[in-house]
């Protein structure tokens, strides 16, 4: 009887292969993404190489290369395979279009190919990084990769922070309910959370910050677009106190990226009103470090190697966490802001545990 044996070597070759095979895969969704192609075929349907290019704004040769890539990649279906290239047709199938075209869905993972594209264009940087020990700026990750973090943290942020993740804090809740509190989002990013936390809780006074101008920019003409009267501004988490008090701070995805987590959070509490809380949500990462681990660590320490720590490296004193931050650490830099613990919120957070830090 015959059995097919790989050796280490000849499996550890085959996963290069095919790594190699989804990481320019991406590269073809960051372009999709990018040149609004799949919002074309969804709105469309089945289009010709010549079509897409006329209605995308695309040359014909790359929009053809680019239909039958997706098509070979199963992404997109050959409607007509046998036809002569310039005349074959592709869909979008139904069951692709919120990973790839729904922004709001939860399924929509697209964006992680924009981060993808973003982190390619930096590595030069990272790597010269590595030799130096110094960091690497966040602009120098560029539009892709800030659209792209943007997107991929809005479904959740759009949905679960209002609809699961405060209600989790019932006493909270209850006070965002029924009278005006004053809410900072800190690391806001494109406003995505900021907006959703205006719209559920009218009765607050909902302020994003962030220390990056071009996410404050595309933060300020999200909700400009969609109508929301909130105020965002240009600030580090550090300063936070010149603009308080607040009953809420909301840090959403961003402690672990700060080169100075323990004074900001010392900044917080200095801002917060008495009976104050802050929500963190940060990475679900394992209690402990193991290895070899699963795909969600090993997602988490991929995005840390070329991007978060050389991000939080790019300011110093830095305390350099990465994107691998363990609730020990929350809990010990809680500890040592001055707040009384960090209580782990009973709720699936999906990629995110929730933190309520609160202030004696």
């Amino acid at each position: 009887m015959c059995h097919d044996v790989r050796t280490p070597e000849d499996a550890l070759a085959a996963r290069l292969i095919q790594s190699t095979i989804g990481a320019l895969e991406l590269y073809g969704i960051h372009l999709g993404k990018e040149l609004g192609l799949y919002a074309v075929l969804r709105s469309r349907g089945a289009m010709s190489p010549s079509d897409l290019a006329r209605t995308a704004g695309i040359a014909p040769r790359y929009a053809r290369e680019w239909l039958e890539q997706q098509a070979v990649a199963g992404l997109l279906h050959a409607d007509t395979s046998s036809a002569p290239a310039d005349e074959r047709t592709f869909s979008l199938p139904e069951a692709h279009v919120n990973v790839l075209v729904t922004e709001d869905h939860p399924a929509h993972l697209a964006p992680l190919a924009q981060m993808v594209a973003g982190i390619g264009g930096a590595l030069e940087r990272v790597g010269r990084a590595y030799r130096t020990g110094d960091g690497v700026a966040y602009p120098h990750f560029g539009a892709a990769f800030r659209s792209g973090q943007a997107g991929i943290n809005r479904p959740a942020f759009v949905r679960d922070l209002v609809s699961r993740w405060i209600p989790a804090a019932a006493d909270l809740h209850a006070a965002l309910t029924s009278r005006p509190l004053r809410v900072a989002d800190v690391g806001c990013g494109a406003g995505w959370s900021t907006q959703a936390m205006a719209r559920a809780f009218p009765l607050a006074e909902v302020m994003g910050f962030d220390s990056d101008v071009a996410s404050v920019d595309d933060a300020r003409r999200n909700a400009a677009d969609a109508g929301v009267p909130v105020q965002f501004e240009v600030r580090d988490a550090t300063t936070l106190a010149d603009v308080g008090p607040f009953d809420l701070v909301l840090v959403l995805e961003a402690l672990h990226d700060m080169a100075r987590p323990l004074e900001a959070l010392q900044a917080i509490r200095g801002a917060l009103l008495p009976g104050g809380s802050v929500i963190v949500a940060d990475e679900n990462v394992g209690e402990h470090f193991h290895a070899p681990a699963g795909e969600l660590e090993r997602l988490m320490y991929g995005w840390s190697i070329v991007h978060c720590l050389p991000v939080s490296l790019a300011e110093q004193p830095s305390a350099g966490i990465g994107t691998v931050i363990r609730p020990d650490i929350v809990r010990a830099l809680a500890t040592e802001a001055g707040f009384g613990g960090a209580e782990v919120l009973p709720v699936d957070g999906g990629f995110f545990r929730l933190y309520r830090l609160r202030v004696d």
